[in-house]
């Protein structure tokens, strides 16, 4: 299919999801809603190489955001701050996940104090030991993410079994509140932005960036405005330390903005 404004490669790169490998220039495996998509970008021709058109339509159009106007999220965020013009021409292809809520969760409970590269061995990890065999390719298989009945038998030792170490607690709490029905993801969407982040941050060991990842990168609060070290130092630098001052400035285009100063920082 044709797409505008999007780039696989600095979208699955750009540290909001960790369920994929790739395989080579513009071409991916991607594990996501219990399926296994190889995807492949030449130009502006997206190819979804081993999905249905039914899986198309309802799951991947969706996940990669493609019908979004991406085009004027830029140029509002330029609005806000010309200095990022030069990453938005460079990075124009990155476009917001809407990814699963309970994998979402429990990806940025784990990723804490972690590097992209471990991230995607523990979930890849937890998914052969809990998941459910999809497909293989070039003769690797792939597993689904665990869903949450199978993420309910994991015990805090069989977590730590699993190599992630102090955040065992963490998942297991998050696994108690999500199974309770404490932690909902139709409740959440439709609280207001701070009540869902202050809800997230109910659970042990969850603070206001891994809250922050969970509500951009699954629940469609487009605003929310993560802050890890790259993006504290460039608010730091840019804004005299102040995140809020950050967020406020570019408002419902937060998220996007935040990706863009990721990026920023990273070039610096």
């Amino acid at each position: 299919m044709k797409v505008k404004d999007f780039d696989l490669t600095q979208t699955l790169e750009c540290g909001q999801c960790f369920n994929f490998e790739k395989i080579s220039e513009n071409e991916y495996i991607v594990v996501a809603f219990e399926k296994m998509l190889h995807v492949r970008q030449s130009g502006c021709e997206l190819e979804f190489l081993n999905a249905s058109e039914d899986d198309i339509n309802n799951i991947w159009i969706d996940y990669f955001d493609l019908k979004r106007d991406y085009s004027e999220i830029k140029a509002a965020i330029v609005r806000a701050d010309p200095r990022l013009e030069p990453v938005i021409d460079k990075y124009y292809g990155i476009h917001i996940l809407n990814q699963d809520f309970i994998e979402t969760l429990i990806s940025f409970i784990i990723s804490q104090n972690k590097n992209i590269v471990h991230i995607k061995q523990l979930i890849r990890k937890i998914s052969e030991d809990r998941g459910v065999y999809i497909d293989s390719f070039n003769d690797r298989p792939y597993y689904s993410f665990p869903s949450l009945g199978e993420l309910d038998k994991i015990t805090e030792d069989d977590f730590r079994a699993l190599k992630v170490g102090f955040r065992a607690p963490y998942l297991r709490d998050a696994v108690n509140r999500l199974v309770s029905g404490e932690i909902n993801e139709e409740n959440l969407k439709s609280m207001s932005y701070d009540e869902a982040r202050e809800k997230l941050k109910e659970i042990k060991g969850v603070g206001d960036k891994v809250a922050n990842c969970v509500l951009l990168f699954s629940l469609g609060f487009r605003g929310a405005f993560p802050v890890d070290v790259w993006i504290k130092r460039i608010v730091d630098e840019m804004y005299e330390g102040d995140a809020g001052t950050a967020a406020s400035l570019f408002g419902e285009y937060g998220g996007y903005a935040q990706q863009y100063l990721f990026m920023y920082a990273r070039e610096k």
